[in-house]
């Protein structure tokens, strides 16, 4: 018995086990830990995670994927499985920390991200593979073409790394790009506490009108009036650092 992947879930199953191992190892396994993978689709990642001594959960909405699992191991039962991941409160099904894997579907791919920001007090850690676009979207710096909203957003509050490229011929079926496997490892970034709202406003403005000077593009905010002459109106948002972002709105809410 095998799972016919499913184009409207975004279904590519990795044939390479070597790749499923190396996902895997990327992710730190406290005693007593627990890990949730997304997507497990055949389980080529969740038999290497069940070899880890870590409590392990499955988000999977394909009724396929999820009886493939329960058949062919028989440590996983109906209370291992918690549903679609996009609609999961984080904070509410599970009482501890809890760490996040997986071969993510790439039609959701970005929606898991801006999920994990929302519950990063809940999520120390992840490790996932993404289109090779996303994974470098993510992990980009200031000053280049893929410095953006994602990537400040989630270097915010974890510190990324790119950890390897992966090739579409290891995949069933493959997928037209390449994909990228990235680690992230929570760092909140001091001056943010109490300002997560503010500082996704001021980001999301500022790269809404990427070739805009700030002065231009956060006008819909209506920017404080001690900031107007403030030395960051004259550039652009693609420009400016994580940091700076933080420091922006640390002093966009002081005067308020």
């Amino acid at each position: 018995m095998s799972v016919r992947a499913k184009k409207h879930l975004g279904q590519h199953f990795l044939t390479d086990e070597n790749i499923a191992k190396n996902i895997v190892d990327g992710l730190t396994y406290n005693p007593g830990g627990k890990v949730l993978e997304i997507g497990p689709g055949m389980g080529v990642l969740t038999k290497y995670i069940l070899e880890k001594d870590t409590e392990l959960f499955l988000a999977e909405i394909d009724t396929e994927s999820i009886q493939y699992l329960k058949t062919n191991y028989a440590t996983l039962d109906e209370e291992h499985f918690v549903g679609d991941f996009l609609k999961l409160n984080i904070a509410e099904t599970f009482a501890d920390e809890i760490s996040i894997i997986g071969n993510f579907p790439y039609n959701i791919s970005s929606q898991i991200l801006f999920k994990i920001i929302d519950y990063y007090q809940n999520i120390p850690e992840m490790v996932g593979m993404f289109q090779k676009e996303v994974a470098e979207r993510t992990a980009a710096v200031p000053r280049t073409k893929d410095y953006g909203i994602l990537s400040v957003l989630v270097q915010a509050l974890y510190d990324v790394k790119y950890l390897f490229t992966v090739h579409e011929n290891v995949f069933n079926p493959p997928p037209k790009v390449k994909s990228g496997v990235i680690r992230l490892t929570r760092n909140p970034k001091e001056g943010l506490t109490g300002n997560e709202v503010l500082f996704k406003q001021i980001v999301k403005a500022g790269f809404g009108q990427r070739r805009k000077k700030l002065s231009n593009s956060l006008k819909v905010l209506n920017i404080p009036e001690k900031l107007q002459t403030h030395e960051f109106m004259s550039k652009r948002a693609e420009e400016l650092s994580v940091a700076d972002f933080i420091g922006f709105t640390k002093l966009w809410k002081s005067y308020l």
